[in-house]
């Protein structure tokens, strides 16, 4: 009997599958985590690439705030020729529902343009299809660019700057678990944009 155990003992019979079994699921996470790593860099470049074309969009069509295409010199009092300072207007972010919320004295001015902003979400989703329109956050921020009874659109040219927040990817490696992606934004100046609800933005003069 020992003898037969003894002869077990030394049989090296199976010996390389028994080992390649051990490092097998090792090899297997390597393998897909280096799968993962690609895909995660391609979701996030084609993230990106949504939110260029995103901004790019929103700067030369109809702006998502209404505040964008309001009258400062007849509503506010601004002398015509002169820059919109942020205490009359500062920002306005915009989300899928609800008004704007904006700051400075137009803070009351804070209607959302649903139509715009669905026109730039659907042009986002022919980069990156799972986009969702709540996913996604069109800013406004004055700064210092345009002036106010410009007659040729609106009276502020604002850094637009459109984002994409919320993005889960799932790593393979995690079967079936996901990860928050980091939000993603591109900004451009709004110096193109059109006012075609209300023509002139507002302008009376």
């Amino acid at each position: 009997m020992m003898a037969r155990l003894a002869s077990i003992a030394r049989d090296e019979r199976a010996a390389s599958a028994a080992e390649f079994a051990m490092v097998l699921p090792l090899l297997l996470l390597f393998l897909f985590g280096i799968i993962d790593v690609g895909r995660y860099m391609w979701t996030l470049n084609r993230l990106e690439k949504a939110t260029q074309m995103g901004v790019r969009y929103a700067v030369v069509s109809d702006p998502v705030a209404n505040v964008i295409n309001t009258d400062f010199v007849g509503g506010y009092g601004l002398p015509g020729g002169n820059v919109v300072p942020n205490a009359t207007f500062g920002s306005a972010t915009c989300d899928s529902t609800g008004n704007c919320t904006v700051t400075g004295a137009a803070s009351s001015v804070s209607g959302r343009n649903a139509t715009a902003f669905t026109a730039i979400v659907t042009w986002m989703q022919r980069f990156y299809p799972l986009i969702t329109a709540p996913q996604v956050r069109v800013i406004y921020q004055n700064v210092g660019l345009g002036y106010a009874g410009d007659p040729t659109g609106p009276d502020v040219s604002p850094l637009t700057t459109v984002e994409v927040r919320n993005m889960t990817f799932q790593p393979l490696i995690l079967f079936g678990g996901s990860v928050t992606l980091p939000t993603i934004r591109a900004s451009l100046t709004l110096e193109d944009g059109e006012c075609s609800t209300t023509g002139d933005c507002g302008f009376s003069n």
